[in-house]
């Protein structure tokens, strides 16, 4: 991958988001942080909804059917992500974002991608569908140089 200076580098899942840019000149360069973005602790299932899953019935049938219940930990990390790519919208706005390479397990990634502007899509030059966000920074770089 070509991590050029000045690239900036998106690294996602669903519970911390990482904003970097490659700094540095022609004999050293790392990624920095520019920003982090972490999401508020999620309780328990359990503490989020006892009740029983909803059930409908269709009276011309008589059938019944029970209704899906929600999975609050999935809608947290969708919205963790929306949170991240706003955070990232905001420095494309501000005119910092040349280019951009974003790293995020795919469920993250597809969030990413449809929260982005069409502008910042246009900013991508590579994505890179891991979760690195457990990794040290250096060890990101160097997992996307290798």
């Amino acid at each position: 991958m070509d991590l050029r200076i000045g690239t900036w580098v998106v690294v996602a899942d669903g519970r911390k988001g990482l904003i970097l840019r490659k700094v540095g000149d022609a004999t050293a360069s790392s990624l920095k942080l520019v920003e982090q973005v972490d999401a508020d602790p999620v309780p328990r299932t359990a503490e989020m909804g006892t009740d029983r899953p909803g059930r409908v019935s269709d009276r011309a049938s008589g059938r019944h059917a029970t209704v899906e219940q929600t999975d609050w930990h999935d809608r947290a990390e969708k919205e963790h992500a929306r949170e991240v790519a706003a955070a990232v919208e905001r420095h494309r706005q501000a005119d910092e974002i040349g280019r951009l390479v974003v790293v995020a397990p795919p469920r993250t990634l597809a969030v990413l991608r449809d929260s982005f502007s069409r502008a910042l899509k246009e900013a991508i030059v590579d994505e890179v569908a891991k979760d690195l966000t457990k990794h040290p920074i250096h060890e990101i770089e160097r997992l996307l140089t290798a």
